[in-house]
Order: structure tokens, then sequence, then C-alpha cells
């Protein structure tokens, strides 16, 4: 009895204590009731990126049903209060969320290629790229009559082999085909995943001629391809590279050094056509339309002009998206720009985060895989920080306009645009060092140069030379563009050959992502003063990434190529002789910005013919490592020593079954299992793997097609 009569006054008094927690909430939601609304993407977000997290059904069933019983607790909770209805909805978009990118990834799903072969078959050419900075053509074929290959297959041909090749021809070639590749490493691009969204089965190259059908059936050449032909033809080099991509999206000629370059410099988002080049535009559309309609004195008086400039600005950007090439950033720039023209006409203001929510809406309906890309993560946080920024009371009265000289009107706008280049930087930094490991430090400086220079000269002088080409006026138009686009690229080198330009950091763990990205829109999206509890978990989560250690061994998908930390910070690699791609991937994933060195060079190296081993570690964390690098077959009874005296022995070949390391082995058929690796040699060791086992995500685990190896001539394949 006296038992009973003391649970109730502490049954009551957490029953008080939760009454006055949700009346707190509910007073906090009241007071936010017009940001909710921009949690519905970020719910529908959420689902989408736990379908993506999470690895087999089980798991997204299960979540399902979670998500089902948070909306039923929503509804307990009441639907008359605002906790109640945004628990409930925020299920319900979740749930919606699974549901649409599980649709979309069974929807789109195609064979893959199950293993490298080298066949030869006709394929008829869906679409053209040129490379010229490569001197290279990819292309996308669907191979004809061969039920054994997938039906879109991408190939690489030499600029030589692909002259004049046109969209709708048809080719026949012999080329070697594999599997669409796997992230090498732990962190690093899967090309499988974007290659399954985009119904490709294999990728290749075309090692000699491509036969073409005979006739003159074949279209000429899209007038995206024409106008950037047309464009190399005026502007040599990556300058031409460059002006190719601000009309045509068109990146193929500007070199690797200087694409690294604009990266490095926080200046890369210039070369993808997005929300800078179609607001460009736009604007100028409707600007100089709506002077032009302002002439009229009858389409003055009644009101069209509004509406007419608006109609040309949109006609403008639409344009420009299907010259693009109508990619994922450019459309969805594209529709968030009709919806601002909307929102004009409607007398709304133009620019609100309702607005970016809307067009996140939107995008995630219609391309929900959009989201795990960086594309979409970088430019709509970047456009929320703008846009946050700039509704915020503080920032409202610094570029609030008063009477004062001009030379103070014009420091206080470079002061508030280099204000937004570092807000802009601060959001995308965890987005940028999650993807690719490395953030630019003085991006916000460049850009002050940089968006300007774009904007009101090299887009405009391009737009006049390329209206006055029509009648041979636009030379003049063509050099001031690439005098202009010259400075930029001297601009991006200088930044990115500063000290300290880019911070590099390994691999950054999910989980720790996901706090930086819901604390950062925590601290974005809500506008009282609650919204500062953001911090905690962004703090947390870039605390978490400073705190990552870098790996001690890097070993790639394939085994051939391994990275060791040295003890000076830097990293040497086992075969020297690899190429850039695969130094750049190893550089990525250590988190280092120093060149590779070799590892048979150092002195606490072993080598020999056909292996390599050292001591990796002090002390008690001291591991001693066997890689393997020569082609030679060795018994296992004379390996099985030199193996059991390793911690870890690696290989990128089958290892027979005497050699065993005292910690891992690793081989060609555990590496089948796991993908690359890498390697934490501490007190406990550990190794972080690639592939997720039982992953059961559609391109992990495809139809498969065997491309068999039919030996026919590629010239009979066209006739």
């Amino acid at each position: 009895m006296a038992t009973r009569q003391l649970q109730t006054p502490i049954a009551a008094r957490w029953a008080s204590r939760w009454r006055r927690l949700g009346d707190v909430i509910e007073v906090r939601l009241e007071a936010e009731r017009e940001r909710i609304g921009l949690w519905l993407p970020v719910a529908l977000g959420a689902g989408i990126a736990a379908w993506f997290a999470l690895p087999t059904a089980t798991y997204w069933i299960g979540l399902l049903l979670l998500l089902v019983g948070g909306a039923l607790a929503g509804l307990m909770i009441g639907w008359q209060s605002r906790a109640g209805r945004m628990v409930a909805i925020g299920c319900a978009v979740m749930t919606a969320g699974v549901l649409l990118i599980w649709a979309r990834a069974l929807w789109v799903a195609a064979p893959v290629l199950a293993a490298p072969v080298t066949t030869s078959f006709a394929a008829v050419v869906e679409r053209v790229e040129a490379l010229p900075a490569k001197a290279q053509v990819r292309i996308i074929a669907r191979p004809q009559q061969r039920a054994d290959l997938p039906p879109r297959v991408r190939l690489t041909l030499r600029n030589e082999q692909a002259t004049d090749l046109a969209e709708g021809e048809t080719i026949g070639v012999r080329a070697r085909l594999m599997p669409p590749p796997t992230a090498s490493l732990p962190g690093g691009y899967d090309f499988a995943q974007r290659a399954w969204f985009d119904r490709i089965g294999a990728v290749g190259t075309v090692p000699g001629d491509v036969s073409r059908a005979p006739g003159d059936g074949v279209a000429a050449p899209p007038l995206r391809a024409r106008l950037s032909a047309h464009i190399h033809g005026e502007i040599d080099g990556s300058a031409g590279g460059i002006a190719a991509a601000l009309v045509t999206g068109d990146r193929g000629a500007i070199s690797e050094a200087d694409e690294e370059a604009m990266r490095r410099s926080g200046l890369a988002h210039l070369l993808s056509i997005s929300g800078l080049h179609v607001t460009a535009v736009v604007g100028f559309a409707f600007l100089l339309t709506s002077r032009l309609f302002a002439l009229s004195r009858r389409i003055a008086l009644r009101g069209y002009v509004l509406p007419l400039a608006a109609a040309a600005g949109a006609l403008a950007g639409g344009a420009y998206t299907l010259l693009a090439g109508a990619e994922v950033p450019t459309l969805r720039s594209f529709i968030a720009a009709l919806l601002v023209l909307v929102a004009f006409l409607m007398g709304r203001e133009a620019l609100t985060l309702r607005l970016v929510a809307a067009g996140a809406l939107i995008v995630l309906l219609w391309r929900p895989e959009s989201l795990a890309g960086p594309s979409f993560q970088l430019s709509f946080a970047a456009i929320t920080a703008i846009v946050a920024l700039h509704e915020s009371r503080a920032m409202r009265t610094f570029l609030a306009r008063r009477d004062e000289a001009w030379l103070f009107r014009f420091g206080r706008a470079i002061a508030g645009l280099l204000i937004t280049g570092l807000v802009v930087e601060v959001a995308l930094a965890p987005i940028a060092l999650f993807h690719f490991h490395k953030a630019g430090l003085y991006g916000a400086l460049a850009n002050v140069v940089a968006i300007p220079l774009t904007t009101f000269v090299i887009m405009p002088m391009e737009a006049f030379a390329l209206l006055l080409d029509s009648v041979g006026l636009g030379a003049p138009f063509w050099w001031v563009a690439e005098q202009a686009l010259k400075g930029l690229i001297g601009l991006a080198h200088a930044v990115a050959g500063a000290p300290g330009a880019v911070a590099t950091l390994p691999v950054f763990p999910r989980w720790a992502f996901a706090l930086a990205i819901f604390g950062g829109l925590w601290l974005l999206l809500w506008q009282t003063r609650w919204r500062r509890l953001g911090a905690v978990p962004l703090i947390v989560g870039m605390a978490a990434l400073l705190a990552q250690p870098r790996p001690d061994v890097l070993v790639t998908g394939d085994g051939r190529h391994i990275a060791a930390a040295r003890p000076d910070g830097g990293y040497a690699l086992l075969r020297d002789r690899a190429g850039d791609y695969i130094r750049d991937t190893l550089s990525e994933a250590a988190g280092v910005d120093t060149p590779l060195a070799a590892l048979a060079e150092l002195d606490h190296v072993e080598c020999n013919r056909d292996f390599c081993r050292w001591s990796q570690g002090e002390g008690s964390d001291r591991r001693i490592i066997l890689a393997s690098r020569g082609r030679d077959r060795i018994e296992g009874a004379e390996m099985t020593a030199a193996c059991a005296a390793a911690d870890v022995v690696i290989s990128d070949r089958w290892l027979p079954r005497e050699c065993v390391g005292r910690w891992m082995t690793i081989d060609r058929d555990s590496l089948l299992e796991t993908g690359g690796l890498a390697l934490y040699l501490g007190d406990r060791p550990t190794a972080v793997a690639t592939l997720r086992a039982g992953d059961a995500h559609p391109w992990r685990q495809p139809q498969q097609l065997s491309g068999n190896d039919e030996a026919v001539p590629t010239g009979a394949l066209v006739r």
C-alpha cells in the first residue's frame, strides 16, 4: 500500500514534467509556424537517405513499420497540437521517401555485365560527349541483337576513332567491356550506383577501328555539339572549355590541371550549369524584354509588361536548359527560376526559403536518387545558406539602403558579398569533406572576384559574340571573353597554390555527416532562439571528423595498389608507377595533399622481386605488413614462414592455404567480398570495407549477363 502511495506522486511529477515540456514545444512551434513547412523536403530526403544507408530489405521494411508507428504516435499525441501533427506528417513523408526511392530503383532496373569481356557488336549511338582535353570521345551506345549484353553501355574512344560521330548512327566495334566499377576505397565515388539509375550496364574502351554504317541517313550533330565546336574554334584550350561549359555544359576541353585548380580554389561551381548561370540567363532575358515591351504604350497600359517579360525569361531559361543537356542540376535550377517568376508575378517576395523548399521537393519527387549525389547537396545547401543569411535581421540591417557616399555603399556591397561567401563556404565544407575529402579555404575570397567576372563580363560577352557571329561581327566580344576567362583561370591557380588553400581530411563517418547536416539545417531553417541548439549536433559531427584517425594502410578493391602511412604524416605507394587517378583516389581517402612516395625507397621497407615487408606503427602498436607485388607463382610451403611472421598479408592474387597472417589475410577472394579496405592498426586493429556484407541494393545484386565473346569482324556488323 505504501509503495503505491509512493509511486503515485512520482508518476504525477513525471506527467507534470512531460506536460510542461509539451507546452514549451507548442509555444516554440507556434512561433515558428511559418517555418514548419520547410521541413517537408527534409523529411522526404531523410527517408530517401535512410534507404541508401540501410543494407537490406529487412531493414527497409523494419524502418517502414517504425515510421508507421511514429505516425500513429503523432496522432495519439493529438492532431490538434502542432507537435502531434508534425510527428505524424513527418513520419508519413519519410515513409513516402523510402517507398519512392525503392520504387525508383526497381523501375530503372536493367541487366548488368557479370564479368569483363572483349567482344564485337553493332550498336546505335545514343549520346556523344567530346573530351578534347583528353583527346577522347565518350559515347552511350545501345548494342543491337545481343541479348547477352546490357541494353546500354558507355564506351570511350580516341578522337581519331570517333571523327564526325553523331547520335543515331549505327557503328560496329570490338570493345573491352567490364561491369560498372564500385568505389575502390571506403568513402570513394561509387559509379555502379550512378550507372544503375542511368541504366548503364557496362563500361569499356574500343582499342581497334570503328566501322560505320554506309549511307547518308545519319542526322547532323545536335545543336549543343555544334555550338561547343564553334566556341572551341573561337577560344583555344581550357579557356574555350570553360566558355563552352558556361553555354552548353560541355566541360571536356578543360585540362585536368585547370579543373583541379578550379576545385581547389572553390570555383568549380562555375563549371557546372546551375543556379548562377540559369539565373543570369533568365534575369537578362526578363530585364531586356521588360524594357522593350515597356516601349509599347498599349502593352504597358494594359499591364502586360511583367507577364510577357516573365514568359520571355521562362522561354530563355527553358531553351538554355535544353541546350545544356537538361542535366539534373540545370533542371533543378530552371525549376527554381520558374518558381521565382511565379512568385514575382503574384506580388510575393521572389526568393524565400519556401521557394527553396518547393524546388527541393519537386526535384526529390522527380529524381529521388539525386539526393545521394554531391551536386544536389552542394547546390541546395548553398542557396539555403544564402537565403537564410539574407532573411536574417542583422544582414537586412547591414545591407539596407542608406544615404551615404558611394564609396561606403560599394564597400558595404563588397562586405556583404564576402560575408555571403564565407557563410556558403562554411555550409558547404561538411559536404565537400564527405564526398571529396577536401575543402577549399579561400573560396569566399576567390568568388568575390570570380562571380561578378563571370556574371557581368564573361557570360554577356559570350552571348553578344554568339549573337553577332551570324553577321561576322563577334570577334571583338570573343577577345574580351577570352581575356576574362584567362584571368579567371589565373585567379584559380593563384588561389589554389596559396599556402593552406585546401583542407584535407580522411573518410567522414556517415553518422557524423548526418549529425552535421541535421545541425546545419536546424540552424538555417528555424528563426527563433532555439535555432542555436543546432550548433550542438553540428559541432559533434565536425568534431568526430576532426578526431577521425588517418588509416594506416589503404588497399584498393583490386588489391594492386597499397598506400601505407609514413612516420612524417605522408603516404607511400607500393607500385610507384600508378597513374594519376589512382594517386588522387588514394590521397583523398588518406586525407593528404602531398605527393605519394615510393614504398620501396623507404629505409624501413624491405623489398624483393615478389614481396615488400615493413613495420607499421611503434611500440605495442607495431605491426608487420607483407604485400605481394610480383606476378610469378610461389609455392605455399615457401610462403608459410613469411606469412606467419606478418600481422597482415596483402595480395592482389590468390594466396595458397598455407599463407595465413596473424591478424588478417587479404587476397583476391576476400577482396571480392569486401572491396577496398582501410586498415587501422592500433591496440585493436580494425578494417573498414568498401562493400558491406549482405548489401541488397539493386546495383549490388543485379540481373547479370555473360557477355559472350563473338569473334565477328566489326566491318560486317553494320552492313
